[in-house]
């Protein structure tokens, strides 16, 4: 599998474009802005879309989900408990300054151990709550997208509505368990790798 990274929005998020080599199926991951960029992508690379997978419901990974899927066609993926969050995100950008306009209802609802095939390409869903109920990250071989349950150093905030560190805390220990070859590409800053993550991240120490 292939990545291509955009950083979108106010809030600097990592969108990915990650897509089978020989198939060219593609999903875009976490658009949350700026969907202009990432179809020039897709265009560019002449990807197939088949999903828009958002990690988690927060307004700053969603803003750009309804010009994305009008423009492919691309089915929407969500993790079921947040739901919720997803539906209600207006809510939240309003809070914290900023507008949203109320996206497409997801169209596949995915839970832990489910599977994306983008082409010959199997991407194996992680359920990893802590920075909301429904946070996933997406598994493939030693490529990990990770949303914002782990960054490079640190982790996804739990002050959130539907947070909560005693979550984080399984989820990280799951995640930091991986084989330490495997590639982290985080919802915001830079990618890091499991085998740093053990070493430098300081949520080691608060488990």
């Amino acid at each position: 599998m292939k990545i291509e990274d955009l950083v979108v929005g106010p809030l600097q998020v990592n969108c990915y474009i990650a897509y089978d080599e020989e198939s060219l199926e593609a999903m875009i991951v976490d658009p949350g802005d700026n969907a202009a960029g990432i179809l020039k992508i897709l265009d560019r690379l002449r990807l197939k879309p088949r999903y828009i997978v958002c990690t988690h419901g927060h307004f700053d990974h969603i803003g750009a989900v309804a010009e994305v899927k009008a423009s492919t066609g691309a089915e929407v993926v969500l993790h079921g408990a947040d739901l919720q969050i997803y539906e209600g995100a207006h809510d939240l950008a309003q809070l914290m300054g900023f507008s949203l306009e109320r996206q497409p209802a997801p169209d596949i609802i995915v839970s832990a151990g489910d599977r994306l095939m983008l082409g010959e390409t199997v991407v194996t869903i992680m359920h990893t709550p802590g920075h909301s109920p429904g946070g996933i990250c997406l598994l493939q071989g030693d490529l990990l997208l990770s949303g914002d349950t782990i960054f490079a150093g640190s982790i996804g905030r739990t002050d959130f509505p539907g947070g909560s560190l005693q979550s984080m805390k399984q989820s990280f220990r799951r995640i930091i368990d991986l084989p330490p070859t495997t590639q982290i590409f985080p919802g915001h800053g830079p990618g890091s790798t499991i085998a740093e993550e053990r070493e430098m991240n300081f949520f080691i120490h608060e488990l």
